[in-house]
């Protein structure tokens, strides 16, 4: 059948999303990929022969041309598709999981998947490092927007003065409680 092999390799991803989940990454598909591709290579060299045998005179060639440049379009379509959706799970693992791949994942890639994911790791890493002002800004820590701008702060311990971004002084007392721009804390929030 023309397009069987191009329409099983989507098939591939379904069944991953229905066993492993909606993120998962199935291993590469070397062997369907390169069959896919040299269907795509017969049927485009038989419409180019029988386009020039067209083009010689010959007769009642056109819908069999027609049908084969479908064929081919279809399986591009396919391969394309496949192709953009495990890229699109590989972008999403690197949001996910960092910088690195786990171990677990590496024989599940192609290597110029693994290639593709270094360098989108590196622009994004660069991209990061541009933003707040020089300073950078990990844009993978808060996946979520937060809920508000604001926090209410208690203080566990005696802390003194506190000066935030814009000048402003707070008294950070044991047991006092503060309303403030989740910004100007979040470092004392990690510390405790």
């Amino acid at each position: 059948m023309l397009g069987g092999k191009s329409v099983e390799l989507l098939k591939g991803i379904r069944r991953s999303e229905a066993t492993e989940g909606p993120n998962a990454i199935p291993v590469f598909n070397d062997e369907q990929v390169r069959q896919v591709l040299e269907e795509m290579g017969d049927l485009f060299q038989r419409n180019q022969e029988e386009v020039r045998a067209t083009s010689e005179g010959e007769r009642g060639l056109l819908s069999g041309i027609q049908l084969r440049h479908a064929a081919l379009e279809r399986n591009k379509r396919c391969l394309l598709a496949y192709l953009y959706n495990r890229a699109w799970r590989i972008r999403h693992l690197r949001w996910e999981m960092g910088g690195a791949v786990p171990p677990e994942l590496k024989p599940r890639l192609h290597e110029q998947e693994m290639q593709w994911f270094t360098k989108y790791s590196r622009s994004l890493a660069r991209y990061m490092s541009s933003l707040g002002g020089g300073n950078g800004l990990d844009l993978t820590r808060h996946m979520q927007p937060p809920v508000g701008l604001h926090v209410q702060v208690r203080c566990l311990v005696e802390y003194g003065e506190f000066e935030t971004e814009d000048g402003t002084v707070v008294q950070l007392t044991r047991n006092s409680q503060h309303f403030l721009l989740k910004t100007h804390c979040e470092h004392l929030i990690r510390q405790g």
